[in-house]
């Protein structure tokens, strides 16, 4: 059994949008942010951390400070947008309106043009937790990562359809408690 903490990142320097694999950094707001929601949390065993420096540069001033092991997991990176990446939905309502639709209504189904396809998130970001079940058993983790990695794993907590990934909300530096049991099973934690 693993028990995992979810939190997100803070607001970056390009805003919002699709921002996907763009390596973005944190605004001071975003730091704010962050040092805000963590500041009563925990204890934790263990900090990983999307690489991506707007969870990365965060993720190794909380370990410093608590004292903590570190460690980068590239598979929970957000998803990759493709074309889409770096653009706003009111940009793309203007110039791929019913592409767009077809992402939001079922985002298993259709994939942004050169994107990644949503199973295939899915299965490197589940495969990522079950290493870190299999590495950390028993331990707390946290885990600083994006919002489309913490959608899949919530959705999959409460029990949604696949289709109502994108009905999740997850806001900036937004914490979730789970539980990962032997079998796979995620369960939400209060």
């Amino acid at each position: 059994m693993l028990y995992l903490e979810l939190l997100r990142h803070g607001e970056t320097e390009q805003g919002g949008g699709l921002r996907g694999s763009l390596d973005d950094a944190l605004t001071e707001q975003g730091w704010a942010q962050l040092r805000r929601s963590v500041q009563e949390a925990g204890p934790w065993d263990r900090l990983i951390s999307s690489p991506l420096q707007r969870c990365a540069r965060f993720a190794e001033e909380l370990a410093a400070a608590r004292a903590l092991p570190l460690d980068y997991e590239r598979d929970l990176q957000e998803l990759h947008f493709g074309d889409w990446e770096g653009r706003s939905a009111a940009e793309l309502m203007h110039s791929d309106a019913e592409a767009l639709g077809q992402f939001w209504a079922d985002p298993y189904a259709f994939t942004p043009p050169n994107g990644e396809p949503l199973s295939r998130f899915e299965a490197r970001v589940l495969g990522s937790l079950q290493r870190l079940a299999q590495a950390h058993d028993g331990q707390r983790l946290l885990l600083v990562t994006h919002g489309g990695v913490m959608r899949l794993l919530l959705a999959r907590a409460r029990g949604l359809p696949r289709k109502d990934l994108l009905q999740v909300n997850v806001g900036y530096a937004e914490r979730f408690r789970l539980r990962l049991a032997a079998d796979g099973q995620l369960l939400e934690l209060p």
